[in-house]
């Protein structure tokens, strides 16, 4: 069997997390997360049980359970609520393919095509993007759904969701909240969106091939499992053939079936993410951002994310000369300070840009 993974979780004082070998220069976790020591573990027994005949479906089974749990934990709800696959644009996929045509849908001008691609599949939706600052202001009483992302991948800024959220309800429409840049960083737990999608291989560092998504009850009314499969069912060894549909009752009913050694490693990361003090780690991540934007004398922001104008990719292209990894998204540098990052990192990005 492939146990469950039991590990020492750090204090805030104990940060940055010794566990992330890699962590010196590296400061992309808005891109890819890095694997902490015990994911990296998880994933070599999984593949090491593989290759010697002895893993098995129904105990895959047990580490999936788990990480459903780590993510209810990680989304402030119950394990009944929340549903896993593979790939954000999935679960929105669902959202679009389920609204009525005309419905308008509210998005975020330049947020991740992931959560506004699926809308513009459908050419009888009505799509409108407005800048992040006016998207509560924005909505309508015609609005049918509002999607963002929490902190936008592009700039780094954080929305207001608690304002989105409001005005929507007041509004009757649906709100789809993407936590991929802030789940691991940011609290995500209060949120009170009808959904809430994640993809875990960023700020939570499990393998890519692991997302889940937090149901509301009138999304688990409204949203159609077009996806269902064997994996949709109560109980999944009972759901494996047809000709009947078998649907469980939560949100389980939305399933993908799991891409098992994804999974073997995102129990594991998921499981470190949801034993943090993320309140403490959201502190920590903003503090180095905040001494990295003094450094360039940005002003100070509420962000773990520092971008800037880099049209010709000048300073993208220094900091790699200085041998950190950064990336650069939309005309601009961007930067992503983490728990296995220190005061040490931040002197070696504002160096290498001669600050």
């Amino acid at each position: 069997m492939i146990p469950a993974t039991h590990v020492l979780v750090p204090t805030a004082e104990q940060l940055p997390d010794p566990r992330y070998a890699a962590g010196r220069g590296y400061l992309a976790a808005c891109t890819l997360g890095i694997p902490a020591q015990p994911t990296v573990d998880a994933v070599t027994r999984d593949l090491e049980r593989w290759r010697d005949g002895r893993a098995s479906a129904a105990e895959y089974t047990a580490v999936v359970e788990r990480a459903r749990g780590h993510a209810a934990t990680l989304l402030g709800t119950t394990s009944e609520r929340v549903a896993l696959g593979s790939q954000v644009s999935v679960f929105t996929a669902l959202a679009a393919a389920s609204a009525p045509a005309g419905a308008e849908v509210l998005c975020v001008d330049g947020d991740f095509s992931s959560i506004v691609a699926p809308f513009l599949a459908r050419d009888d939706l009505r799509v409108r993007h407005v800048p992040l600052a006016r998207l509560a202001d924005e909505v309508r009483p015609s609005t049918w759904l509002v999607s963002f992302s929490l902190v936008q991948s592009a700039t780094g800024e954080v929305a207001d969701a608690a304002s989105v959220v409001a005005a929507a309800r007041a509004a009757g429409a649906l709100t789809l909240v993407d936590t991929t840049q802030a789940t691991g960083w940011l609290p995500t737990t209060g949120l009170d969106a009808d959904l809430v999608v994640c993809h875990a291989y960023k700020w939570l560092s499990a393998p890519r091939g692991a997302a889940f998504l937090a149901v509301g009850d009138r999304a688990l009314d409204e949203i159609t499992p077009l996806t269902a499969g064997w994996y949709s069912g109560d109980d999944p060894w009972a759901s494996c053939y047809g000709p009947d549909l078998y649907l469980a009752e939560g949100a389980r009913r939305f399933d993908v079936s799991p891409a098992w050694h994804a999974w073997a490693g995102a129990e594991a990361a998921l499981g470190i993410a949801a034993g943090r003090d993320t309140a403490a780690v959201q502190a920590y991540d903003v503090g180095l951002a905040n001494d990295f934007r003094a450094r360039l004398d940005l002003a100070p922001s509420d962000s773990a994310i520092v971008t800037w104008p880099d049209a010709e990719g000048c300073d993208l292209a220094a900091l790699t000369a200085g041998g950190l990894v950064a990336s650069g998204r939309a005309g601009r540098a961007r930067l992503a300070f983490h728990v296995w990052n220190d005061a040490e990192d931040v002197e070696l990005a504002a160096r290498a840009l001669g600050r």
